[in-house]
This record gives structure tokens, C-alpha cells and sequence, in this order.
């Protein structure tokens, strides 16, 4: 049994009716939106998410013991890497030119948890919250991969975006 032909419209800058969502066209189908008419602005998004771990398990992250070496180092990295490699990974996000990426760790150590703030930057015609929060799960995985030889119950969550500034929508803040 063969899939059913579709046809892509990419200069299509509808959206659906039906669902308001814009990366779907008139008749459902998916397709990456044209931005091409957009004017370039400054384009800023910060995320956020946690890791919750054992208190012996922080405790070699911030005590620099771990097996692997730099935890919080190497996911910095890490992070850094997956923001220029969003588009690769997320089927109809634009590849963007990256002006700044900046990504913090917080040590709570009475709640036994690591929290990771990316802030991106870019001038362009579309937003870079994809590139955002995918720069914080990568870093929250990779300490989860740093660290499972010795705790393999580390609950990584709360993953959102915080702030997003630029474009035709403006500035948007989440509740916190």
C-alpha cells in the first residue's frame, strides 16, 4: 500500500483556518513557512529546565570528581552545539545565522538541582526559541549522560520558554 501523494506549496504563507496553526497549510498538510518577505530584526529567546538528582551525585558534579571529567563544562558545549544544529533536528525549523549564545548553570544544592538558562540571539526574519530550548535539553542530557554511571534516576523537566523578544509578534514573558 503506497502513501498518498501530497504536493508542497514552500512559498506558502498561509494558515490553516481550521487550527491557526501556521506550519500546516489550507488542506493540512505540513510545510515550512516562508519567512522570505519578513524583515530582518533582532531576534532573542531564553529558556530554562532542571535537572533533580541524588545529593551525592550533585555533590561530584560541583566537586569536579566526575568519571567523565567537567560535567557542567562539557555541557555548556554541548548546548552551545545544539543551538546551531536545531534545524537538523526539528523537521521545519529555518537553519539560522547565530549571533550569541550564552548558557548558565545554577547549583540549588537544597533541592539537589542543576538549572540551565540559554539565552540566543540572532538578526533574521524568524524567532529562535526552537534553537533555545533545544540548547537546554541537550545540556540537561548531557549531564544526565555524565553522570548515569553513578545515578540513573535523574529526572530532567520544567523545559519552557521564558522570554522571547523581536519580530512582528514582539516581546513575550512567561508567568513565572
Amino acid at each position: 500500500m503506497s502513501a498518498p501523494k501530497t504536493t508542497a506549496n514552500a512559498s506558502s504563507t498561509t494558515t490553516d483556518a481550521g487550527t491557526g496553526l501556521n506550519h500546516f497549510d489550507g488542506g493540512g498538510q505540513a510545510h515550512m513557512v516562508n519567512v522570505g518577505d519578513k524583515a530582518d530584526t533582532q531576534r532573542i529567546a531564553i529558556a530554562s529546565g532542571v535537572i533533580r538528582m541524588q545529593a551525592a551525585t550533585l555533590k561530584i558534579i560541583t566537586e569536579g570528581s566526575a568519571k567523565k571529567g567537567d560535567v557542567l563544562g562539557i555541557a555548556r558545549i554541548a548546548a552551545i552545539m545544539a543551538t546551531k544544529r536545531t534545524s537538523d533536528l526539528i523537521p521545519l525549523c529555518h537553519p539560522l545565522a547565530l549571533t550569541h549564545v550564552s548558557v548558565e548553570f545554577e547549583i540549588d544544592a537544597a533541592a539537589s538541582s542543576i538549572s540551565c538558562t540559554v539565552e540566543v540571539r540572532t538578526i533574521g526574519k524568524t524567532g529562535v526559541e526552537m534553537e533555545a530550548l533545544t540548547a537546554v535539553q541537550v545540556g540537561l542530557l548531557t549531564i544526565y549522560d555524565m553522570c548515569k554511571a553513578v545515578e540513573r534516576g535523574m529526572v530532567m523537566g520544567d523545559v519552557r520558554v521564558l522570554e522571547k523578544h523581536g519580530g512582528k509578534s514582539g516581546d513575550w514573558n512567561a508567568v513565572v
